[in-house]
């Protein structure tokens, strides 16, 4: 494991690891998979490439352990095999990630099956993301698993957006150039709709960085934790629990020294000194002082500059004491990255300034497995350990050099100050004042009294930070979930779901707390809640309920009917569906036509074409086709019926933008509606996590109408769509895109009252659909697989060279694309106004990408031949 080559590889790998390792010693637990991406290149560790490692306990007794339990890592290959790639550009990969976690999960819940499972598949318990691209990444597997997902953002890039922008070097544009930061913020307000528990390592990191985001709001969480509490309806919102866990640390291999710290440093009493030792102390003129101890990335946000600046400058500190720098490890200046480099010439020419040759030690390389000999070095010359960060999200270093009996200088903001709370171990100072830190640092190196009582203090208070301690408290918290598993193998009787939704009790209690909820989704996140539906907000919460499931029944009752008729076709669908929807698994590859287009005899068109290309493929059985869209069933019918297409041409319907999965049927009596299709009432189950039902249809409607009552002159703008709604997709019609707000601001909206949907405009901008969170038209082809086991290396997707706001969903992955030069143009206009371009997570000269002008049959057949899917 390299740790530090890069701002890739810092701490957070270490929590990660340690996290799964000591999670795979616990009672109760049999395996854990710490996934992540498979690399073999020349420049990276040959463990990078290996698809397996077992994490080894660091207790060695394993005699308790099963066939496959334990802690793993497990590689998944995705993206550039032989290139080592930085976290700001895998965001056009993840979804191939994802697909490729997928198989591994799905085949190992079989082996487990197989062993302890009884026969029956073994699913995850959890899924965990850690920081920004796993959560996205997570929340992708726990819609397509149905499993509850946990996360931990590490560092937030609202926060360090803000930082940045602080600083004054760079504009909001170059950042995102730089670091793709608005792709990685909306990975994690993505990560905040879909999480049960948000676990963070301080209280300050919900109160001041998680209330950044549009997600997440501390008086609104309390709100809803009171509503839930008291039984009142919270209207379809939902809030994550934010879990404070301090990150743990493994203890019993450390033994702190406890010699005479007036002796030879150059000498180790158990025997010879560390080869680090020597590395470090050639630097100092004299060895025997203190030892300061800063051990971080020369990232500019580290603040290591304002340390030599403060150690430079105060004569006294610099007679007293040493001062060494652990930065990563480097072979050459010109090799590191352009802001890693600037902080180390920086702080060489700050060296140089002071003249501080002799008295500061910047060694270029420390493997991770001398860590512990650098921090009991510099607990032998009686030193400190600093962290000047500008912000730090917990500093696990602090506690690490606690254990050896270093006491600590720490920045105020951030992790530090509960870390302080507990060990009592040291001081606090604001990272910008250099006075402050240089006058922390020198009263603790000069007063022995001071630095001895800081010392024990730390080793007698360090076990509330063991991870037998973070493990059990994190435990508690997963069960505390309501279990959810693929929802075909689960009982129909499933235990209340009111705890799983609920906020927890991780902020502070509630006195004489207003419950009164915004219902509209006008204003910011920092306006009051002047503007409240009184008769809603009085009404019980099994009302709400009751009315929740007639709205919905009526919303559906186009296609699928009353209430005795649903409840009979959901147990036919339940009971014979195995036997009627098999052919994905036989076919040996699946078409998915997910062309976006308001032209309907262009659509059938389309259609006609790619069913020409394949037709000998076709006609043998070996094709098999989905209709992937925006459009309802029931919209849908009669545009095959006139195009001259049977249902019975495809083997499925992914509609209404994903949230609706139907199959052909031939006989229209299995559909109470009289079509003949067949609806998924399990796909339906999976994809309703924090669906907000009729109080998130009637803040819809609100909002409509405000829409209208502005632009009262020109007309209805937005109206609601019933004919084209369902029980998972509230439907609108838009008369004009430019006078309502882009997809960005109105999930912004959305997110801000705490609503979880997933909105799509479609059809050029004529319709807005509103469906479930984890629902998309992508995940809906991740079901399929889940499900029926439909290969997704197999399948290929044809879309055109743009299309509904979810477009970019359907063009990551494994599965391949055919994408139509020419088709859904116009739809531009809908993705003119987003978050972060298209390009930041689309890259068009993947391998399993084939670009046709137009959809003349001939062309599709060559681009199929180049992807592999036809010979001749």
């Amino acid at each position: 494991m390299e740790l530090g080559r890069d701002s890739d590889t810092g701490g957070q790998v270490k929590y990660v690891v340690e996290l799964a390792r000591a999670l795979g010693t616990m009672p109760g637990v049999y395996r854990v998979d710490l996934l992540t991406r498979q690399v073999s290149a020349p420049d990276v560790d040959w463990t990078y490439g290996e698809p397996t490692e077992m994490l080894n306990p660091h207790m060695s007794d394993t005699s308790g352990l099963g066939e496959s339990s334990g802690a793993y890592i497990i590689r998944i290959p995705f993206g550039p095999k032989d290139k080592y790639i930085q976290k700001e550009h895998l965001w056009p990969h993840i979804p191939e990630f994802v697909d490729g976690a997928l198989n591994h999960i799905t085949q190992m819940s079989r082996v487990l099956g197989e062993q302890i499972g009884g026969g029956q598949p073994v699913w995850p318990v959890a899924i965990h993301g850690h920081y920004a691209d796993a959560g996205d990444s997570a929340a992708l597997l726990s819609g397509a698993l149905n499993v509850p997902m946990v996360f931990t953002g590490h560092s937030l890039g609202r926060d360090k957006l803000e930082q940045i922008l602080k600083q004054g070097r760079q504009s909001k544009e170059e950042i995102n150039v730089t670091y793709k930061i608005m792709r990685r913020i909306e990975a994690e307000e993505l990560s905040l709709d879909v999480s049960e528990i948000v676990i963070t390592s301080t209280r300050q990191e919900i109160e001041e960085q998680w209330r950044l985001y549009d997600g997440f709001d501390p008086i609104l969480e309390r709100k809803l934790r009171a509503r839930i509490k008291r039984g009142v309806s919270c209207h379809g919102r939902f809030m994550p629990r934010m879990v404070v866990i301090p990150p743990g640390m493994e203890f019993h291999h450390i033994v702190p020294h406890d010699g005479d710290i007036d002796g030879e440093v150059e000498r180790n009493e158990d025997g010879p000194a560390p080869p680090i030792w020597a590395e470090i102390m050639r630097f100092f003129s004299n060895p025997r002082k203190p030892m300061i101890l800063a051990l971080a990335r020369p990232d500019p946000k580290k603040n290591i500059t304002t340390l030599v600046k403060a150690f430079g400058e105060c004569r006294p500190l610099r007679e007293l004491a040493n001062l060494t720098l652990i930065m990563g490890n480097r072979d050459n200046i010109d090799e590191m990255s352009g802001t890693n480099a600037s902080v180390l010439l920086a702080i060489l020419k700050m060296i140089d300034k002071y003249d501080l040759y002799g008295q500061v030690a910047y060694p270029k390389h420390h493997r991770q497995a001398d860590v512990p000999s650098i921090y009991r070095l510099a607990a032998k010359t009686k030193g400190v350990f600093i962290n000047p960060a500008f912000i730090e999200p917990f500093g696990l270093t602090l506690i690490e050099a606690a254990a050896y009996g270093l006491p600590m200088v720490a920045t105020k903001n951030g992790g530090p100050v509960d870390i302080h709370r507990v060990l009592d171990n040291g001081l606090l100072v604001d990272p910008h004042d250099q006075q402050s830190i240089a006058d922390a640092l020198l009263k603790l190196v000069s007063d022995k009294h001071l630095w001895a009582r800081c010392r024990l203090n730390g080793l007698k208070n360090i076990h509330l930070f063991s991870w037998p301690e973070h493990c059990k408290t994190y435990l508690s918290r997963v069960a505390s979930c309501k279990p959810r598993q693929p929802q075909w193998q689960s009982s129909d009787s499933q235990a209340d779901n009111s705890g799983s939704d609920s906020p927890s009790d991780s902020l502070r209690d509630i006195q004489d707390l207003s419950l009164n909820l915004k219902l509209s989704l006008d204003g910011d996140k920092n306006e009051g809640s002047a503007t409240v539906d009184n008769a809603l907000d009085t009404e019980d919460a099994l009302d709400e309920k009751n009315r929740v499931e007639k709205a919905a029944l009526t919303l559906s009752k186009g296609v699928l009917g009353g209430t005795q008729k649903a409840g009979s076709s959901e147990k036919e669908d339940r009971s014979s569906s195995t036997n009627k929807f098999p052919s994905f698994k036989k076919r040996k590859n699946i078409f998915v036509i997910a062309v976006d287009s308001d032209a309907t005899s262009n659509y059938i068109e389309i259609i006609e074409k790619i069913a020409e290309a394949v037709k000998k493929e076709r006609d043998s059985g070996s094709i098999g086709f989905i209709l992937s869209t925006a459009l309802s069933i029931s919209e849908i019918y009669p545009l095959l019926t006139k195009g001259g297409f049977s249902p019975s041409d495809f083997d499925g319907f992914i509609c209404s933008s994903g949230s609706e999965l139907y199959y052909p049927s031939s006989n229209s009596e299995d559909s109470p509606s009289g079509l003949p299709f067949v609806v998924d009432l399990d796909y339906r189950s999976h994809t309703e996590y924090r669906w907000g039902g009729e109080g998130l249809r009637k803040t819809l409607v609100r909002w409509a109408s405000s829409v209208n009552d502005k632009k009262g002159e020109q007309g209805k703008i937005v109206s609601e769509d019933e004919s084209g709604s369902t029980a998972h997709c509230f439907a609108f019609k838009v008369k004009d895109l430019a006078l309502i707000p882009p997809v960005k601001e109105l999930r912004k909206l959305t997110r801000i009252q705490a609503l979880r949907c997933h909105l799509v405009y479609s059809q050029n901008g004529t319709k807005l659909n509103v469906i479930p969170v984890l629902a998309s038209r992508a995940q809906a082809l991740r079901y399929l697989y889940i499900r029926w086991g439909m290969d997704l290396s197999k399948v290929v997707v044809f879309v055109g060279e743009c299309g509904d706001t979810d477009y970019e969903g359907l063009l990551g992955g494994i599965h391949k694309t055919v994408i139509l030069k020419g088709v859904a143009t116009e739809a531009r206009k809908l993705h003119a106004n987003r978050n972060y371009p298209l390009e930041d997570v689309i890259s068009f000269d993947m391998p399993n990408f084939a670009q046709v002008e137009g959809f003349k049959s001939n062309d599709i057949r060559t681009s199929l031949g180049k992807l592999g899917i036809l010979k001749g």
